[in-house]
């Protein structure tokens, strides 16, 4: 995969180059700040972003608005971004930008995004796979992300409609985990996860759609409106 880092510290930012090309991708771009960053995507065309959040010359949230232009100018493009902390404003403002339409998402892809704390760089394995994942039109979230967005928001009426276990699926889902995953940490079938997940879908409202993003959807309402302690397989 062709990939653009935009990561003001040096160490993390050369570590970031070394860890992927030695993953088997290939890093088009590191840049320290977000200046040329819309120039370096046009000139490079990555296939994924990696975006600190806070970057120069404020170190406030450059690199959030960065990603979050990046979105709308390349609605298909898959964005990470890397937090030293859990930063809810910054978080909700990213996801509030994946349920906006975006014209010009046609591959089955817009949308893709992944929200990792930079700690979780440090697991090697479990980094790479994110990376894959989001690549490939997944969204993912860091654990630590969705529990805290979860304990801050007031429950609504679509949310109180789940049972305690469509509550823990939707928790799973919003961390990019596929059903197959789902069904292992919950010791059930497949069958009965897709089972689960179709209620979810139909309590919350949410109808067949081309683009396939009822999963996604589905989980920012969950972050959004759910004011619950987070559910089993939502923290580590």
């Amino acid at each position: 995969m062709r990939i653009l880092i935009c990561e003001d510290s040096v160490l993390l930012r050369e570590g970031l180059v070394r860890l992927l090309e030695d993953g088997g991708h290939t890093v088009v771009a590191a840049l320290p700040d977000a200046t040329g960053l819309p120039e370096a995507v046009d000139e490079t065309d990555p296939e994924l972003c990696i975006v600190d959040v806070r970057l120069p010359p404020t170190f406030t949230d450059e690199g959030i608005r960065a990603a979050v232009q990046l979105r709308t100018r390349r609605p298909e493009l898959p964005v990470l971004v890397l937090s030293q902390y859990v930063e809810e404003r910054y978080a909700s403002e990213l996801i509030a930008s994946q349920a906006a339409p975006q014209a010009g998402a046609s591959r089955g892809q817009g949308g893709a995004l992944g929200y990792l704390l930079k700690d979780r760089v440090a697991d090697v394995g479990e980094f790479l796979d994110s990376i894959e994942r989001i690549g490939q039109g997944a969204t993912v979230l860091d654990p630590e992300v969705v529990a805290q967005l979860l304990t801050r928001r007031h429950e609504d009426d679509r949310m109180s409609r789940l049972t305690e276990r469509e509550r823990t699926v939707l928790a799973l889902i919003a961390e990019g985990k596929s059903n197959q995953a789902i069904a292992g940490m919950l010791f059930l079938s497949e069958g009965s996860v897709e089972k689960n997940i179709t209620a979810i879908f139909q309590k919350l409202g949410l109808e067949p759609d081309e683009s396939g993003n009822r999963r996604v959807l589905a989980a920012l309402a969950h972050i959004e409106s759910s004011g619950g302690s987070p559910q089993t397989g939502t923290a580590r």
